[in-house]
């Protein structure tokens, strides 16, 4: 059973994970080695940081002390190692509001970890080693969605396939409405969509999915232009914020985040893709994925 009420249950799958972040550099070419960039640690992987950003931007987020009930506000679905990273990276979603007890400790692999670079431009480049992110099983995932009845799915790719595919496929066998994120892109997150209700690719990844089922709706990340909701009769675009660029690393799990909160609040989908732009504009002005992920108030000035 779930708390029944205004106040929504969103279930995020995906990557927990320890960002290494040299900025200030240009970006290495093949083979090159570049010096001159300072170094910093974040808390990062693609599932963690759209939780964060979902827990930030929900309007009905607190939690209820309503004991053997799940909670309102933002649950992750993922894992990671019992080592000391890992158990840092669920404290640090702990003080954002984030829900772990639905996280899956592995003793078997490390915790994720992705080394990040980035320019001076604010451009970067990542590079992922997975860790406990590519032993979180199916078996786990469909668990937690049964104990906690989510009002949205999110998921993304940095866990395995058969993992994101079962959990979307309960989402629509239960009627929950799920974003799929197609993020890092996969061939095989062609076969996912179907099981969606929203998919969000960015531009790149966008004419890699190739052709869109009839009934899942496509909102095509832009960067510095905002977002294009893909439509039956065309397409709607939602412009961004114009802001000084620091750091985009983040900015698409910002906008999902945010998005995911905005539709489990009950926002119409365009206000919700704009509260997301918004967001996601926000959150470049500042160095590391979650750093300058803002808070519904934030949001809510900038919207004005």
């Amino acid at each position: 059973m779930r708390v029944e009420g205004p106040h929504p249950i969103v279930a995020v799958l995906g990557a927990i994970n320890v960002d290494l972040v040299v900025s200030g550099a240009p970006l290495p070419g093949p083979g090159e080695t570049v010096t001159g960039g300072t170094f910093a640690q974040h808390d990062g992987g693609k599932g963690g940081n759209q939780a964060v950003a979902a827990a930030r931007a929900l309007v009905h987020g607190h939690m209820l002390n309503i004991p053997e009930h799940p909670g309102p506000g933002v649950w992750m679905l993922g894992a990671v190692s019992d080592d000391q990273l890992g158990v840092a990276a669920l404290e640090a979603l702990r003080e954002d509001n984030v829900q772990t007890d639905h996280v899956r400790f592995s003793p078997d692999a490390p915790t994720g970890v992705a080394v990040i670079m980035v320019a001076p431009d604010g451009e970067n480049q990542i590079s992922v080693a997975p860790g406990a992110n590519a032993l979180l099983d199916p078996a786990h995932v469909i668990g937690a969605l049964e104990t906690l009845q989510p009002d949205l799915l999110l998921g993304s790719l940095e866990v395995p396939e058969a993992t994101v595919r079962a959990a979307l496929e309960w989402s629509r066998e239960h009627g929950i409405p799920a974003i799929l994120n197609p993020a890092p892109f996969q061939p095989w997150a062609r076969g996912l969509v179907p099981f969606a209700t929203y998919v969000t690719p960015n531009e790149v990844e966008f004419e890699q999915l190739g052709p869109t089922p009839a009934g899942v709706t496509v909102i095509e990340t832009r960067g510095r232009d905002g977002a294009r909701i893909h439509v039956i009769d065309g397409v709607e675009d939602v412009p961004s914020l114009e802001v000084e660029v620091v750091d985009t690393t983040g900015a698409g799990d910002c906008f999902n985040g945010v998005l995911a909160a905005a539709l489990a609040d009950g926002a119409p989908l365009r206000d919700g893709v704009r509260r997301a732009v918004i967001a996601a504009s926000l959150s470049v002005r500042t160095s590391g994925a979650r750093e300058g992920m803002p808070t519904i108030g934030e949001i809510w000035e900038a919207l004005g």
